[in-house]
């Protein structure tokens, strides 16, 4: 089971131990992590779950795909190169110590 690290705006930061094959954006709703908005559910047409993936893991987590890259233009906040979708990012062992940092707006 995977542990991903959140980074919150205020510099605290939240372990949510989740199954492998959960979506990232689930893992943190269930894990209570603020500023994970995530209004469409997790159908990658919000854009409210909007996170900078450390830069130092980027390849492990992939790049977006053509939709959730269309998305990753309307985030409330700054897009970086490691912008994400959490919706789109399937945590697996491989992911275990993901960490994500979470953006100071999703709306």
């Amino acid at each position: 089971m995977p542990t991903v690290i959140f980074q919150l705006p205020d510099g605290t930061e939240r372990k949510v131990i989740a199954a492998s094959g959960t979506v990232l954006m689930q893992a943190a709703v269930s894990g209570g992590v603020e500023g994970i908005v995530a209004e469409c559910g997790g159908n990658a047409s919000c854009a409210t779950c909007h996170v900078y993936v450390d830069s130092a893991q980027a390849e492990l987590v992939g790049p977006p795909n053509d939709v959730e890259d269309e998305m990753l233009d309307f985030t409330a906040a700054e897009r970086r190169p490691t912008s994400r979708l959490s919706c789109q990012i399937h945590l697996s062992d491989a992911l275990d110590g993901l960490v994500v940092h979470v953006p100071e707006e999703q709306v």
